[in-house]
């Protein structure tokens, strides 16, 4: 998958995603209208994972790292859906 790093102004197809990172494996997690909000989500669920820091480490799962990057809206999948911030845990991404 392909994010466009190109950001028009004034465009209602330009969004904001969080992106979900395991590995090779790479997930949109959320979509927002702006920066900022995508930010803030960024960090919530950064915070989600270092919560579950030491289980994660026990049971030998990987940490998913989560960035923020451009998108358009004809660059998300069909049937894409929101990935629960701990959604890693139930085999969800």
């Amino acid at each position: 998958m392909e994010f466009s790093a190109e950001r028009r102004k004034g465009s209602e197809d330009s969004l904001w995603a969080v992106v979900a990172v395991i590995g090779r494996v790479i997930r949109i997690a959320e979509i927002y209208p702006n920066r900022a909000a995508a930010l803030r989500d960024q960090a919530w669920r950064e915070s989600e994972v270092r919560a579950y820091a030491g289980f994660l480490e026990r049971t030998g799962q990987m940490v998913p790292r989560y960035i923020v990057r451009p998108i358009r809206r004809t660059d998300l999948p069909r049937r894409w859906k929101p990935l629960p911030a701990l959604g890693f845990l139930n085999g969800n991404l």
